[in-house]
């Protein structure tokens, strides 16, 4: 076999991918500038899930529906950093697994801001000093995020994105062996989620170091001998920190829902999904009236969740996401049948994630 011969065909298509990203690139710049003169935002969810949904219609190769996500998420991301550079807030240190969440969206070439607050997030957008935030809002174990949930009523932010992430440990460290290790970083929630791993590893016994973040532990065990980290891939990637297990937590179905914010609409989409905050009158049968409103203007609920709140004339207010764009006809219906004895705030239309 003359591997040359191939080495050749494969130099000779990635010199036109080469070509060709960058005749996008010139068509991406020219319509930024008349969405800069226009006033339209640069990041637009819909449209680019409408052109990876055509390309996976069209494929018919080796590539599946995550490689041509993964390839063009990144194509995007350089796009929209060519468009117009912005700032783009996310929760936690660097190499989070929001952090993760947030590159996957926005690209190796965003210019990101680390917060340590969910609520410094909110604060940022709020006052422009970044055009985009990234924050957890629920995971299928642990439940709904009450901090962003409070934020979400307080703040102006809009969604204008979701994306759900399975959250995967490693178990990272310089040493080749693990008869090496003498110590163990990492966030206590991190540690208890991976305890199997541990136990069948001989490694319980072992000195625990609670960090901040298993990105903390990733960078201290990369600075100690005879130490290893559970850390999330992203942060073993960035401190440099060989992975020697890959998964090692217990339940491999843990998986969490990140919302993207910034300060503008979407359009509608064939996919849209609507979030929403009521307030329902205290009094019996409350929440039912409001609910009924969504069956007789046939919108499909998918999540319903309560936080209580210290109001006077409300006791709890109400979380909610269902099918559709705020402006269909029977979204807008909802609204006005409800406008005079539920306050409403609406949270955002996106595409499902």
């Amino acid at each position: 076999m003359n591997l040359n011969k191939y080495r050749k065909q494969i130099d000779d298509i990635d010199d036109e991918v080469l070509k060709l990203l960058n005749k996008r690139m010139v068509a991406v710049k020219t319509i930024g500038d008349l969405k800069q003169t226009t006033g339209t935002a640069i990041y637009r969810p819909e449209r680019e899930r409408e052109i990876l949904d055509r390309l996976k219609s069209l494929n018919d190769g080796y590539l599946n529906d995550d490689a041509i996500d993964a390839i063009f998420q990144e194509i995007f991301a350089v796009s929209r950093n060519i468009e117009l550079p912005e700032n783009i807030a996310y929760l936690g240190p660097e190499g989070s697994f929001t952090h993760q969440v947030a590159q996957s969206r926005f690209g190796a070439m965003g210019r990101y801001i680390s917060l340590n607050s969910i609520e410094a997030v909110f604060t940022v957008i709020e006052n422009k000093e970044a055009k985009y935030g990234v924050v957890p809002i629920e995971n299928n174990t642990e439940g709904a995020v009450g901090i962003t949930l409070d934020c979400l009523g307080k703040y102006s932010a809009k969604i204008i994105a979701e994306k759900y992430m399975d959250i995967h440990h490693s178990f990272s460290s310089m040493c080749d062996s693990l008869k090496e290790i003498k110590k163990i970083y990492s966030h206590p929630q991190g540690y208890n989620q991976c305890r199997k791993f541990l136990e069948e590893h001989f490694l319980t016994e072992i000195e625990f170091v609670a960090t901040k973040s298993t990105a903390e532990a990733a960078k201290l065990a990369k600075n100690d001998k005879n130490s290893a980290a559970i850390c999330s891939h992203i942060a073993a990637k960035l401190y440099k920190l060989p992975i020697l297990f890959s998964k090692i937590e217990d339940n491999m179905s843990n998986n969490t829902r990140f919302l993207i914010l910034s300060d503008f609409k979407n359009a509608k989409s064939k996919n849209s999904k609507t979030s929403i905050l009521a307030k329902t009158a205290d009094k019996p049968g409350g929440l039912v009236e409001f609910l009924q409103t969504f069956r007789k203007n046939e919108v499909n609920l998918t999540k319903i969740e309560s936080s209580p709140i210290k109001e006077k004339g409300f006791k709890t207010v109400f979380y909610l996401d269902f099918e559709g764009h705020i402006d269909d006809k029977n979204v807008q219906a909802i609204l006005e049948e409800n406008k005079n004895t539920h306050e409403i705030k609406w949270l955002g239309s996106y595409v499902k994630g």
